[in-house]
């Protein structure tokens, strides 16, 4: 198959159908590429698509297919066959390392033993808490969504409440030494006590044997993370809390804030990705993380840091560069990462493995495969870059033309009381898009 872009194969616009849970308010409205000022560049644009602009309007709906369902709806009644192994992610160790070429194993070294000296740091913290107060078992800290315990979508004056403060205050008591924050923590009911966990119970309800999501310390896990949008929550909630007080009622806000800033700088791997909890955790977690829009949270963040953002004027300047230079690190391993198939992009998978950058599996029911909601997203944050770069341009068009080749009419997927979700035919339905694609045949 030829990789050269047919105008006529390239919408100017694309409805993509979405997790409505995970769809971001800013991807409703039309995006637009502009590559103007280099000449070259805007003239292959504008033979691309017949114009040197590229717009795609997102419709904030369910991804409403998923790849077993597919196979479910469409195939003949067979008896049960073994089809292929979902292999286990790869964590990031020292004999992978030891693997690598000479060149690149020092910074891999680094990173490793940076991340193993963070946690024993992470763990002794509690230790000594529990030593000084005499505390024989840890609490487990209220579990909940906290994403809804931290709202971002408030009136500017909100933040400069009491309410605001009182959340804020609790946010900054669970943040971990290292500077993150775990995920599904009820940030409303209580501060932080000496000898309180970092992180609620995250374990999985429904464990088996052989199951990818055993945790390695059952008592230590998701101890800063980026899942689930735990940490850049918490920062971009502190940043409008900063923003409403002023800087001379925000010390302790500002110092959380940037340790935050300083948790992503240690938390990216020396090829630009970020995996999914740090300090690292091992399993699938090592892996670079696309999925829930885990990497690109952090990438957005970056970007409004090193711009010019009211709510985050308080920045000094070293840390504006720092988020500059870390945010182009991971724009290039996103592009680096973008799947080819028969010497053409595509888009990308849900995770990535941290060191060949190849698609990874997560949980078991999670393969590596091409995946519709975060590739998105992905392509949609590449049109947001002011100044595109041919490699951007590229990987947006490859992107995009993977979408028209893969959407899917006359199907919608319903939710049924009695039989939970499954497609449905409905004519005139559409496009919709799957979870997951099996690399190499869509």
């Amino acid at each position: 198959m030829s990789c050269r872009m047919n105008p006529a194969f390239l919408p100017k616009r694309c409805n993509l159908a979405y997790r409505s849970v995970k769809v971001r308010p800013a991807l409703t409205s039309v995006c637009t590429i502009f590559v103007g000022a280099v000449s070259k560049q805007s003239a292959q644009f504008k033979n691309m698509h017949g114009s040197p602009s590229f717009s795609c309007r997102l419709r904030p709906q369910r991804i409403v297919v998923a790849w077993f369902a597919l196979l479910l709806t469409f195939a003949p009644a067979l008896p049960a066959a073994i089809i292929g192994t979902n292999p286990p992610a790869q964590p990031l160790t020292a004999e992978r390392i030891a693997a690598l070429p000479r060149a690149q194993q020092p910074a891999w070294k680094e990173y490793l033993k940076r991340s193993t000296k963070q946690l024993r740091a992470d763990q002794a913290f509690l230790q000594a808490e529990m030593r000084k107060h005499g505390i024989q078992q840890p609490v487990v800290p209220p579990s909940g969504r906290s994403v809804r315990s931290m709202p971002l979508n408030r009136p500017a004056s909100w933040y400069g409440e009491s309410e605001a403060r009182r959340i804020a205050d609790i946010m900054v008591s669970f943040q971990t030494p290292a500077g993150g924050w775990s995920k599904n923590l009820n940030l409303t009911q209580h501060q932080r006590a000496p000898g309180e966990y970092f992180a609620p119970n995250n374990d999985s309800r429904h464990l088996g044997q052989a199951d990818f999501d055993m945790h390695r310390d059952a008592h230590w896990d998701y101890v800063g993370t980026f899942d689930n949008d735990a940490t850049i929550t918490e920062m971009r909630f502190l940043a409008k809390v900063i923003a409403a007080a002023g800087t001379n009622q925000s010390t302790s806000y500002r110092k959380a804030f940037m340790h935050g800033l300083d948790y992503i700088f240690a938390a990216q791997y020396p090829n630009g990705g970020w995996p999914q909890v740090w300090p690292l955790q091992g399993g699938y977690h090592d892996a670079i993380t696309y999925n829930d829009n885990a990497m690109l949270n952090v990438l957005t963040l970056l970007r409004d840091v090193s711009g010019t953002n009211g709510e985050f004027a308080f920045m000094p300047k070293k840390y504006r560069a720092r988020a500059t230079a870390s945010l182009q690190r991971g724009i290039a391993c996103v592009l680096t990462t973008q799947i080819t198939v028969a010497g053409c992009r595509t888009v990308w998978c849900q995770q990535h493995d941290a060191l060949t950058l190849q698609p990874a599996s997560a949980r078991n029911y999670e393969m590596p495969s091409q995946t519709a909601a975060e590739s998105a997203e992905l392509m949609m944050f590449l049109t947001e870059q002011s100044a595109p770069s041919p490699e951007i341009v590229a990987a947006v068009n490859a992107a995009a033309a993977w979408f028209e080749k893969t959407k899917i009419y006359d199907l919608a997927f319903k939710s049924d009381n009695d039989d939970g979700r499954r497609l449905v035919s409905a004519p005139g339905n559409g496009p919709i898009w799957a979870r997951f694609y099996e690399i190499g045949t869509d």
